[in-house]
């Protein structure tokens, strides 16, 4: 039984979690994880109809060489966009604005195969080309920051659900935005974050901190576009 703690807090044990109603457990423990980068995934099948759904599972996992992860749910006969990149080898991703967070939630409806959600939502395909080729999966126009990625490895987790490990192909942003120091302020592009399954937020900074030294306290720079040596 979940008890009250003196400072008006909430303790849930293992057991209290699993006698929650399956909704409210899931929108607690989406909630409880903190605040999550929002993207979406764009792919195509193998016609080239383009499909696109958003996520809330990205995270960095290196940058020599560049490796994104993205959890994708236990996929099945609707999970368009997971069978497109396990095909394909190819996906891309798109941060999500306020200009268009609204268009970007509604892809995570369960559209028909045959219906494209870039159509369904009012977003607009955007096919990266460089010299030789076109890359294999669309990302979204209206997206300051996009990149291109191919499946490095797919893994099944204890759940069911698929980690799929993206080595980066290319990157497009909008440059004004990139400090000299190569760091790029999501903020001043308008990047927005998730909170739980349904909850967007806009980002307000606080400061950017210098390299953590045991001997030295970090110095804080607000202008955020001032970076490091």
């Amino acid at each position: 039984m979940s008890t009250e703690a003196s400072e008006g807090r909430r303790v849930l044990a293992l057991g209290d979690l699993g006698n929650m109603p399956q909704r409210e457990r899931a929108r607690l423990i989406n909630s409880i994880s903190g605040f999550k980068s929002a993207n979406i995934v764009g792919t195509a099948d193998a016609g080239g109809q383009p499909a696109c759904c958003i996520v809330s599972s990205v995270v960095h996992l290196g940058s020599n060489p560049a490796l994104m992860g993205v959890v994708f749910r236990p996929p099945g006969g609707d999970a368009h966009n997971y069978n497109n990149l396990a095909v394909s080898g190819a996906f891309t991703l798109s941060h999500v604005t306020a200009e268009h967070y609204q268009a970007a939630h509604q892809t995570s409806a369960r559209y028909p195969e045959s219906v494209s959600e870039f159509d369904a939502v009012g977003l607009t395909p955007h096919w990266h080309r460089n010299a030789e080729e076109q890359f294999q999966a669309p990302a979204v126009a209206e997206s300051p920051v996009r990149m291109g990625l191919t499946v490095a490895e797919d893994m099944l987790l204890p759940n069911g659900c698929r980690f799929v490990v993206g080595a980066v192909q290319w990157v497009d942003y909008q440059s004004s935005a990139q400090a000299d120091d190569g760091f790029l302020d999501l903020a001043a592009l308008g990047t927005v974050c998730i909170g739980g399954l349904d909850a967007y937020h806009t980002a307000s900074r606080l400061g950017r901190l210098s390299y953590a030294k045991p001997d030295a306290t970090p110095e804080v720079r607000t202008d955020f576009m001032n970076g490091w040596d």
